[in-house]
């Protein structure tokens, strides 16, 4: 298969000792191929791909997307009315300054625990990520290395019989020749044949 980065392309697949394609073979190639494929293969997906799972969101996750695809403003956020201090005098408004203080007060106490283990529970996960990312790294290499080995098997496969498929192609092309030629010959021994079929029956007739 063919690989792209930027302006650079690879045919790993292709015989090593073939004549690389030329544009015009390989863009007669990808349009015999896009010929091949159906028209809707940029739109339909695979009928191999396993079937998509349906998403599944809250009440509210819905009204917000209902609103977005309508197109229609923002509204709501934040009430600020429940921070003004006029507003402060009702029961209900002392209860919401409660709860406002007991979720700062929750919230405060979380950073005081994120502030004296979080720097160590950071660096343990960091630690595994490494970790992983470690031997993802070695199982590439090790992939890699396969990939090296096989191509390098491969080339040497194909450049050692170079040669002899070099000879096997000018015998060929040698024995072509010939059969031309022999074809050529009996060619003109029949017109010769012919002719002189003729000359004698134009001669018999005189």
């Amino acid at each position: 298969m063919a690989t792209t980065t930027d302006t650079i392309v690879s045919y790993d697949s292709l015989p090593y000792i073939d004549t690389p394609p030329t544009d015009s073979e390989l863009a007669s190639i990808a349009q015999q191929t896009t010929s091949e494929l159906s028209p809707s293969h940029l739109t339909a997906p695979h009928p191999r791909l396993p079937p998509l799972i349906e998403a599944t969101f809250r009440p509210a996750t819905l009204q917000e997307l209902s609103r977005i695809d309508s197109g229609k403003p923002w509204t709501g956020g934040i009430d600020m009315s429940r921070y003004d201090p006029a507003s402060c005098a009702s029961p209900s408004a002392l209860a919401t300054a409660y709860a406002s203080a007991a979720h700062v007060e929750a919230r405060l106490a979380n950073l005081t625990l994120l502030n004296e283990f979080g720097r160590n529970a950071w660096l343990v996960h960091n630690s595994q990520l490494e970790a992983l990312l470690k031997g993802l790294e070695e199982e590439l290499m090790e992939l890699k290395t396969e990939c090296e080995v096989v191509n390098k098997e491969r080339k040497g496969g194909q450049v050692d019989v170079k040669p002899e498929l070099a000879t096997l192609e000018e015998r060929w092309r040698r024995g072509i020749g010939r059969v031309l030629e022999v074809e050529a010959g009996a060619e003109a021994v029949r017109q010769e044949i012919l002719k002189r079929r003729r000359k004698g029956a134009g001669g018999g007739n005189s």
